[in-house]
């Protein structure tokens, strides 16, 4: 007897892969976290949670969602939560896209991206990087079709680091017509440095069709309670939250991310930290003669193409992520971690001249 038949999309989409585990938390730099505990005050506002994990959560997060307004400067009928960030494009993409409508993003990209787009039924269009890591703005704007429903924008770019401009991003929105999404994802915003860097959130001003994606994974450290949000016009925010699955989102997880927004000042001193040892970790690779495009994210890309896969199993104990074909993405982690990746690095490109 057969068991039931899952859908045909699911033939095509590959399962997604996390960060491959190492030997401890501190060598595995594979997964794009913080490298420090969470922040002051953080774990006694989510133990506080716990004594009542007998009720269900705010199913609206309200709480939390007027304390990210206050943070970005929206009101939160503006906000719509979920699951990480990647949850929240999945509602997205779910709550605007249909069989036979397309979607556009740079490739390589965010490995979600693909499977998003196919859960959904419409056809993807992947459009190379340019050499050195960015996207091909032009081109993205070149793909759209009258069939276009939503265009994906991930800056800074994971995984090669680089960001996209505000002149590039005033460039796209200039040519798409308004009822095209276009969902500019911010995970790493708070490690950018670059002055030219685009603002999503400023992109919103004039152009309701934009979407601004952020977590509190990367920077705020949360990625194992698993929160983010979207930025966006009320009528968007009110679809996603239609589609969110109800009290997805638990009060554990609300209030470590509202404790974590009221210590930014010791996020902000952390932040500076890792943005420190990515330039640090950089300089040192180009120093050995590698090729790294500029990194804006806590992490740093090696366009290896097919040498990849060898070089990340090279690299061990220390664990990198390989993208086979491509390259490999190194989080940023703790200095005497990233020293004896960089010792590896070193070996490598000694015995591959």
């Amino acid at each position: 007897m057969n068991p039931p038949r899952a859908r045909s999309a699911l033939e095509r989409i590959p399962l997604y892969r996390p960060g491959k585990a190492a030997e401890s938390d501190a060598l595995k730099l594979s997964s794009n976290e913080n490298p420090f505990p969470p922040l002051p005050g953080v774990v006694e506002r989510a133990v506080a949670e716990l004594g009542r994990m007998n009720r269900y959560p705010d199913a609206g997060t309200m709480a939390l969602r007027e304390a990210i307004g206050r943070h970005v400067g929206v009101e939160p009928a503006g906000i719509a939560t979920g699951t990480g960030s990647v949850a929240v494009l999945f509602a997205l993409l779910h709550a605007y896209l249909e069989p036979g409508d397309e979607i556009v993003y740079a490739w390589r990209s965010f490995e979600a991206y693909p499977i998003a787009a196919d859960l959904t039924g419409a056809s993807s269009t992947a459009v190379p990087l340019l050499p050195d890591g960015r996207h091909d703005i032009d081109a993205m704007t070149a793909a759209v079709t009258e069939r276009t429903k939503a265009i994906l924008i991930c800056t800074p770019n994971n995984p090669t680091g680089p960001v996209v401009t505000q002149s590039e991003l005033d460039r796209l929105l200039a040519r798409v017509p308004d009822h095209v999404l276009v969902a500019v994802d911010e995970a790493y915003v708070e490690f950018v440095r670059d002055p030219q860097a685009c603002s999503g959130l400023a992109a919103m001003e004039g152009h309701p069709n934009v979407v601004v994606l952020r977590t509190f994974s990367k920077a705020y450290g949360l990625a194992g309670l698993r929160v983010g949000y979207a930025v966006a016009d009320e009528s968007i925010a009110d679809a996603v939250r239609k589609v969110v699955p109800p009290f997805s989102v638990t009060d554990v997880a609300a209030a470590a991310a509202i404790a974590s927004l009221e210590a930014y000042d010791e996020l902000a001193a952390r932040v500076d930290h890792v943005v420190a040892e990515r330039e640090t970790l950089r300089a040192a690779l180009l120093d050995q003669g590698w090729t790294v495009p500029r990194a804006e994210g806590n992490f740093v890309w090696l366009p290896l193409g097919g040498a990849a896969l060898d070089f990340a199993a090279a690299c061990a104990p220390v664990s990198v992520r390989p993208f086979a074909g491509d390259g490999v993405r190194i989080s940023i982690g703790d200095p005497g971690v990233d020293q004896r990746f960089l010792e590896a690095a070193a070996g490598w490109r000694a015995a591959h001249p």
